[in-house]
């Protein structure tokens, strides 16, 4: 098994090695700062409990959209404010998505991680404006492209004199409207020594499948559990209180009330994973 060189993180801690994962959770859009609050704080208390890093993460904006009719959110003025109120009233580092060169400014002022959305991974005048932001950056790597595009995207951060990077997998197209997780991602990522993340909702999404994307969050667990056994660095989940009545991702996201016991069980099979079985090889 390949991991990454331990390396700074937010607020001092680290990443790689064999560090917990941090987790990446939210609702998938911002519906309301009532919303946030419900899902930050159970979630907070989790992560406190399990002794691991929580970054809370929504979006201001859905402009991938499939259909002209779905709803999008607040918008970036409304939508930064909302995320700034839960970041100063918890004390999370927060993390939304950028999808235009000039939103860049205005969010980075605001938020500790900048996203970029899987069909924006390519575009490289965007990469290198929220390298140079100085703050973390996450992008979701295509379903178009092979892991080892992933070295692409890394080069092009860097190139802006950033080593503040993360990349996301959220599973590959496999045919019409369907995604797969490749369990041999991570590794192949983590031989370019890049932080791996696995998106365990979005990666059961079936897109475009019908008016809106679909999607089974039946597999998620399963999914995450084979991505934590692979070493990740990051688990990145979209949770609400009622997904099916959710304005987007409402087939994927999960039940906030899932994630305590998901998260505990994944907790132990990654301490499992990369302190035990590794501490037995090195012997």
């Amino acid at each position: 098994m390949a991991l990454i060189k331990e390396r700074e993180f937010l607020s001092g801690k680290k990443i790689g090695g064999t560090q917990p994962f941090f987790l990446i959770a939210g609702p998938c859009v911002i519906e309301s700062r009532d919303l946030l609050k419900r899902v930050c704080e159970p979630m907070k208390k989790l992560c406190d409990e399990l002794g691991i890093v929580y970054i809370f993460k929504s979006s201001f904006d859905k402009a991938n959209r499939s259909s002209v009719d779905s709803k999008r959110g607040p918008g970036i003025e409304e939508g930064l404010r909302d995320l700034e109120a839960i970041r100063a009233e918890f004390g999370v580092p927060v993390l939304t998505d950028v999808h235009e060169r000039e939103q860049v400014k205005m969010v980075s002022q605001v938020v500790d991680v900048l996203q970029i959305p899987a069909f924006l991974s390519r575009q490289t005048d965007l990469i290198q404006d929220c390298a140079e932001s100085g703050k973390w950056l996450n992008v979701k790597k295509g379903q178009f492209m092979a892991p080892a595009d992933a070295q692409k995207i890394v080069d092009k951060i860097r190139s802006s004199g950033s080593e503040k990077y993360l990349v996301t997998e959220r599973g590959v197209s496999f045919g019409y409207n369907n995604l797969i997780f490749d369990p041999r991602s991570p590794e192949i990522i983590h031989e370019m020594n890049i932080p791996f993340v696995f998106d365990g909702t979005h990666s059961t999404q079936l897109p475009g499948a019908g008016k809106e994307s679909g999607g089974d969050r039946r597999f998620s667990p399963v999914l995450m559990r084979a991505a934590v056994a692979a070493g990740v660095e990051g688990i990145f989940m979209e949770v609400h209180p009622d997904p099916p009545k959710a304005w987007s991702d409402s087939s994927n996201q999960l039940f906030l009330d899932q994630a305590p016991d998901l998260l505990r069980g994944l907790y132990r099979l990654d301490r499992l994973v990369k302190t035990e079985l590794l501490s037995r090889n090195v012997s």
